[in-house]
């Protein structure tokens, strides 16, 4: 039997008249949709269309909620107290959760996106604001989280199911975190260094940094950001090269855990 593994991608991000990303194209190749909730990109219509052509092709429902920054598109550290995050993620979730039920589909899991995952990854009392808007909406909500992130470790000692995901598009400090985006070599470009970078990964079953160095850990989901022109020749090389690597695409509708 071939190996299971899920391929997600961050959809939805449009807002308005401004476009952001080729999702129809994108969710023909993923089989699953981390759905911007109108904090950091989309709005409701954005958002009931994205939810409307994922379910078409069978890809699963992600929440992506954000710090509120449209303009910064949550990529900018926010200072936000406990009580009012934990709120913020709590209506993100369930507004994409009514929009959901309204196309006959439901939400299976939450991923966070931009600076809200990345400092969760590091920050405990981020991370336990987040698994507890989780654990408020729905214990059975599955969290989508980066491997060696505190954000994991934090998701299942709630007793949250957690995947750990890996990036395609993104290179690894020697901790474990993303190298930062203002950083030379932060982002990985071309679809061919895309998947050289996942394959080693999938082979090693770590994490590998810049400087070479490994992180072992389990890897069940492979992200690619959907917001650069390269995403869906990306998307679609590394889908065909891990596939030919015997490894099956799954949703996490369809997904042992």
């Amino acid at each position: 039997m071939a190996n299971l593994i899920n391929l997600n991608a961050d959809l939805g991000e449009s807002f308005g008249a401004w476009q952001m990303g080729a999702d129809a194209a994108l969710l023909d190749i993923v089989s699953s949709a981390n759905i911007a909730c109108g904090f950091h990109a989309g709005d409701p219509l954005v958002m009931r269309r994205t939810i409307r052509a994922a379910l078409q092709r069978g890809v699963s429902l992600g929440a992506h909620p954000a710090f509120p920054d449209l303009q910064g598109f949550g990529r900018r550290r926010m200072d936000i107290p406990p009580a009012e995050l934990e709120a913020g993620i709590i209506y993100q979730i369930g507004a994409l959760q009514a929009l959901a039920v309204a196309e006959g589909g439901h939400v299976s899991h939450v991923k966070p996106h931009g600076a809200l995952n990345n400092i969760a990854c590091a920050n405990r009392e981020v991370a336990e604001t987040i698994v507890r808007a989780m654990l408020a909406v729905n214990p059975e909500l599955i969290l989508l989280a980066p491997a060696h992130s505190v954000l994991a470790a934090t998701g299942r000692q709630h007793g949250l199911t957690v995947i750990l995901e890996v990036f395609a598009d993104r290179a690894y400090q020697d901790d474990g975190q993303l190298v930062p985006r203002s950083q030379p070599g932060a982002l990985i470009h071309g679809a061919d260094a895309s998947l050289e970078h996942v394959r080693r990964m999938l082979d090693a079953q770590a994490i590998i940094s810049q400087s070479g160095k490994q992180l072992p850990t389990k890897i069940e989901s492979i992200c690619v950001h959907g917001d650069n022109p390269e995403a869906v020749a990306t998307a679609r090389h590394i889908r065909q090269g891990i596939e030919a690597a015997g490894y099956s695409v799954v949703s996490f509708d369809h997904y042992p855990y």
